[in-house]
């Protein structure tokens, strides 16, 4: 995690170790696309999942200051402070979101969602020069954690999704 988070800019690092602690406590995660002129997207997946895994580990049991700085060896001043103090102030959130967590029952919500679209550029077919593609990102909570999960569909796609969630309302309906 160390190499990865030290690529963020040190002043960044709080609004990042906070969106962390956000999904944690069951909010929305950091998105790629805030973060995508940092880290790629394999880089982006391991920093989401490390950074997540360190601060259950580093909240999990009361850690002195001085363990978690050890811990953070390799990270500059600035970046080791931006954690601890994320982490000192968040305290009782994650104390609680953690506890919660497992006592809680396994099933996949949908808690949050964004889209977007946009006009892809081609340069090896002009006939889908002008082919709109949906970015659809979704926050899922499975088992009590909160998963981004990032979808892009053509039109076909996006009307078959309409088209089952339409059914699905309809049994929703005839259940009530």
């Amino acid at each position: 995690m160390l190499p990865l988070l030290a690529k963020l800019e040190a002043e960044d690092c709080p609004r990042f170790i906070h969106r962390v602690i956000d999904g944690i406590c069951g909010r929305a995660l950091p998105r790629f696309r805030d973060y995508g002129s940092v880290w790629n997207l394999v880089e982006w997946m391991e920093i989401l999942e490390e950074a997540s895994a360190f601060v259950k580990h580093a909240s999990g049991k009361p850690l002195p200051d001085e363990e978690i700085l050890q811990l953070l060896d390799g990270l500059s001043a600035p970046h080791q402070e931006a954690i601890l103090n994320c982490l000192k102030g968040r305290k009782e959130e994650l104390k609680w979101a953690l506890t919660e967590r497992t006592n809680s029952v396994s099933s996949a919500q949908l808690q949050d969602f964004d889209w977007q679209l946009k006009l892809p550029l081609s340069s090896d077919k002009i006939a889908f020069l002008q082919t709109p593609l949906l970015n659809l990102d979704l926050d899922v909570r499975e088992n009590g954690v909160l998963k981004p999960v990032s979808i892009e569909m053509g039109k076909e796609e996006l009307q078959t999704l309409i088209h089952s969630l339409e059914a699905a309302n309809k049994v929703v309906l005839q259940i009530k």
